[in-house]
């Protein structure tokens, strides 16, 4: 799986973890009802081959993980003709589907071997679909700052041995924060890359602070990481907002130029989770 030992993170990281309560177990959510509210989460396919979660922030704009836009092995980033987001997958049927019109990971993003845990930072990309999606049981998520050390989050993702229904983990903690990337008891593994990091506002609503991008381990516990989201997040904005059109040869090489790579992890896909 490729973990990453206590001693490596708390060295060049400077972690000093807080750890929480038990965290909740996965509930999957396989009817419309155990689904409500969660339906502009979604599985991600990236040509056939692999998948990652993403969820809807804009009818037509999609949150995941950067490194899940990238093949396993060659490292070829994924054309965005080749990546469709499945609104709501549960056994079979999604509440919408669409393809992907542009996908834009952040520039400061690496995908290499020498993987260290500070690029998890930058580990966010923003898709922007072909059409909107607007269906009144589709409403996308708000995003709020980095929650403290210590506060209560919750995810909703796929993953490996649970790719045809999303499950939810309504509790678990924010262990650690430091340069950006979040340390967290919340569980993960393939296929969970991407998947939203929710707290709840003072409305009892779910709002987006952060996005899975590995997993890890810390004196033999696992966790997982999660990116920012503050300035990585406006950075993706701003040049989703001045894309221009183009053939996507040329928005690939636009794409792809000043972007270093780090290898970590989606089901099938390039993405290993990390391994520093």
């Amino acid at each position: 799986m490729g973990f990453i030992r206590a001693f490596v993170m708390f060295v060049v990281l400077g972690f000093s973890p807080v750890y929480g309560g038990e965290s909740s177990p996965l509930k999957k959510l396989q009817t419309g009802s155990d689904s409500r509210g969660w339906e502009a989460v979604g599985r991600l396919n990236f040509g056939g081959r692999a998948f990652c979660t993403g969820a809807l922030i804009a009818p037509d704009l999609v949150l995941t993980a950067a490194h899940c836009l990238f093949e396993k092995g060659s490292g070829r980033q994924y054309g965005a003709g080749e990546i469709e987001f499945l609104a709501g997958w549960r056994n079979g049927r999604a509440n919408a589907k669409a393809r992907v019109r542009r996908a834009i990971a952040h520039p400061n993003f690496e995908y290499q071997q020498d993987n260290r845990v500070t690029r998890v930072a930058y580990d966010l990309a923003l898709l922007q679909l072909e059409r909107p999606i607007r269906k009144l049981s589709i409403t996308p998520f708000a995003t709020e700052v980095r929650p403290r050390k210590g506060a209560e989050v919750g995810v909703v993702s796929y993953g490996r041995g649970r790719a045809d229904s999303p499950s939810l983990q309504e509790v678990c903690y924010v262990l650690a924060r430091r340069s950006g990337t979040l340390v967290l008891s919340c569980e993960a593994d393939f296929g969970s890359s991407g998947a939203p990091i929710f707290t709840l506002d003072d409305e009892g609503k779910a709002r987006i602070v952060s996005v899975i991008s590995a997993k890890a381990e810390i004196s033999g516990r696992n966790v997982s990481l999660g990116t920012r989201l503050e300035k990585p997040l406006a950075d993706l904005q701003a040049l989703m907002a001045n894309a221009k059109d183009a053939p996507e040869q040329e928005q690939k090489e636009q794409q792809v130029s000043g972007v270093r790579v780090l290898k970590l992890g989606g089901a099938g896909s390039g993405a290993k989770f990390v391994r520093p």
